[in-house]
């Protein structure tokens, strides 16, 4: 894991100061790659990288980057792993290749040499940005993983293209200049991030995950990335070839290629622990690390202060079954809204999850005792993990029957009752509903329902579930928010029912652009590199041929999980309403952030910002304040919004 940086300049000037200009771009990302720094630069071609590295494999020299292959045709920089580098290093040993060491990145550009770039990619296992340049054919690959674990960033001006790893060292490339993107600034406000490929500066994209961009000359247009997987084409494959087994032959089928996963990325020359949370996807992933360990797995979590929020208990009971060396770190809210300051800087592209403070507190509790932890994201995307899926399915088929404005008359009376109404009438519920019916936030679902109803369409009605501001381009002056894919998405024509779209629209948007960004800048802010083998695109594809009933059985989503699980920790250590990664916003804006949430959000702030209308966003608090509005995280994401503005954006600039 590391952080790389660099461009393409139409104009050739001498290497050193094309070397200069890229370490101090890379010099920005220190925290990604603590142990190394380098750069390279061909002044005659105008390229350049800068590289600064996190020793995970061959920790000598001969891991070091920008590196060359042993043919001289490419020279690389690359961030992340490819895991099965021994498997392709045989292979390639075989055919001829001699290696000086033992890392993954020379593997890779022997394969490049061997088989071509994206041959060569479409055989990696792993997690991977990288920009490699072709000496020969005179042209610079830029190429992301296929799920988008690891970020990419790409700028042009004027005879430039510039990427890197986060947006602060394009910040560094010199002459570099952009203004807040308003269309993207809505998306954020509907989504709490900003939806590829538009970045919240104007003129930067992301790379899509699964694509390679070739770039030949930096003054002509960008070429268009070209995909080499997606998770669209995995998702109609998938359909046109169900898996046909039985329930033992579809556990069988998932627990080998889960173990394979977990095993490579076990692979490492520094300490490697887990996160885990006690619940279905983490205390799996631990489980399967514990098969191909020579010693008890470390296992690390924090414990809440506030009940509802807390599942450390969960946590050390699976510890304990399993084995594992387990470090808990208590945290009060004190310590939580210590993080907060620091967001902006560690989020240098707005990102509205609150579940981002938790994320840092345990990688940098982590940290303190190993260089690589493995995360059980990905799970709910795949398998139907989310009470979203089978509960908006089921709103949206009940929606889709009744009259409009029966759906509208409906959808005014649960607003028309404030959200802590209904959470104390869910409290007064509970002691009779059985555990996994539970609704965590009762009242923040019933006013997302309520707004679902107000629509008419699949694809309408689903974006207002997952939309925090349902016209956010009303609170931007002159913005056209950014398209998000889900329209797309929710509306195409073939196969897959509508659950199954909400999985895919989550696994093209929310998973990569949300919940796998917050994993990378707040373990990376700590140099951890976090691994991620739900996401191997072989169990992402093994996941797409499961029938619904080998995923969801009896109103339970993961089904299919649930039974490998049970092959190493009993059902009653993980069975349990979802709770989630998740911090109480809602009570820190009403008591200990209260003030500097006025700060931020009094209309003098938001008028010298320029970009965000203050009357809407003070309406809002103060229904809020009163216990009405539409919950915590949309005022969250102005919040955050507003920090971001302050730290990155000058006024004078703040327009765009």
């Amino acid at each position: 894991m590391c952080g790389l940086a660099g461009f393409l300049d139409a104009r050739p000037r001498p290497a050193a100061v094309l070397e200069r200009e890229a370490a101090a771009m890379a010099a920005t990302l220190a925290h990604r790659g603590p142990d190394h720094a380098g750069a390279w630069a061909d002044g005659g071609a105008g390229v350049a990288l800068g590289f600064r590295r996190l020793a995970i494999v061959d920790l000598s020299p001969d891991g070091h980057q920008p590196m060359r292959s042993a043919g001289g045709r490419f020279v690389i920089a690359f961030n992340g792993e490819v895991y099965n580098h021994v498997e392709l290093r045989r292979e390639l040993e075989r055919a001829g290749a001699r290696f000086r060491g033992h890392s993954d990145t020379e593997v890779m550009l022997a394969a490049f040499e061997r088989w071509g770039v994206e041959p060569a990619v479409r055989r990696f296992v792993g997690m991977f940005a990288f920009a490699l340049w072709d000496a020969v054919g005179r042209r610079l690959h830029l190429c992301r993983d296929r799920m988008g674990i690891k970020p990419l960033f790409i700028h042009q001006r004027a005879g430039r293209v510039s990427f890197a790893s986060e947006l602060k060292a394009l910040r560094a490339d010199p002459g570099f200049a952009a203004g807040v993107d308003r269309g993207a600034l809505a998306a954020y406000l509907r989504h709490l991030y900003v939806p590829a490929p538009r970045s919240i500066l104007e003129g930067v994209t992301k790379l899509p995950p699964g694509t390679i961009l070739t770039v030949e000359r930096a003054d002509g247009p960008l070429p268009a990335p070209v995909p080499y997987w997606s998770a669209g084409e995995a998702a109609l494959r998938g359909a046109a070839d169900p898996f046909d087994g039985g329930d033992d032959e579809a556990e069988a089928a998932c627990a080998a290629v889960l173990d394979d996963a977990v095993r490579l990325r076990m692979r490492a020359d520094v300490p490697v622990g887990a996160f885990l949370s006690g619940g279905i996807d983490s205390s799996l992933v631990t489980a399967l690390m514990r098969a191909h360990a020579a010693r008890p797995v470390r296992t690390f979590t924090i414990a809440f202060d506030h009940a509802g929020h807390d599942e450390s208990a969960h946590a050390a009971a699976v510890a304990r079954h399993l084995g594992t060396d387990h470090l808990c770190l208590p945290v009060s809210g004190d310590d939580a809204l210590a993080v907060i300051p620091g967001l902006a800087e560690m989020f240098d592209e707005p990102l509205a999850d609150p579940s981002q403070i938790p994320t840092w507190l345990v990688s940098r509790l982590a940290r303190g005792h190993v260089t690589v932890a493995l995360s059980g994201d990905g799970g709910d995307e795949l398998f139907s993990g989310y009470t979203r899926y089978l509960r908006g399915e089921a709103a949206l088929r009940n929606a889709a029957r009744a009259p409009r404005m029966v759906r509208r008359a409906a959808a005014a009376a649960v607003s028309a009752v404030p959200t802590a109404a209904w959470d104390g009438g869910a409290r007064l519920l509970s002691p009779v509903i059985p555990p996994l019916r539970r609704v965590r936030l009762a009242g923040d679902r019933l006013h997302k329902l309520a707004e679902l109803m107000r629509h008419s369409g699949g694809a309408a009605m689903y974006r207002s579930l997952v939309s925090q501001w349902p016209d956010p381009a009303r609170l931007v002056a002159g913005a056209a928010e950014a398209p998000d894919g889900i329209a797309r998405v929710m509306s195409a024509p073939g196969p897959l029912a509508p659950m199954e779209r909400m999985m895919l629209a989550d696994q093209l948007g929310y998973l990569p652009d949300d919940l796998l960004a917050k994993v990378d800048r707040a373990s990376m802010a700590v140099g951890l590199e976090a691994r991620v083998p739900l996401l191997d695109h072989r169990v992402v594809e093994l996941a797409w041929r499961l029938p619904r009933r080998l995923r969801v059985r009896g109103g339970e989503g993961k089904w299919l999980l649930r039974r490998v699980l049970g092959r190493h920790v009993p059902r009653a250590l993980v069975d349990r309403p979802k709770v989630g990664f998740t911090v109480p916003v809602e009570a820190w804006l009403r008591g200990p952030l209260r003030g500097w949430a006025e700060d931020l959000l009094a209309e003098d702030a938001l008028r010298r910002g320029g970009l965000i209308d203050p009357a809407p966003v003070r309406a809002e608090w103060r229904a809020f304040l009163s216990g009405r509005g539409r919950g915590a995280l949309a005022l969250w994401a102005v919040l955050t919004f507003q920090a971001w503005q302050a730290r990155w954006m000058a006024p004078a600039r703040a327009g765009g």
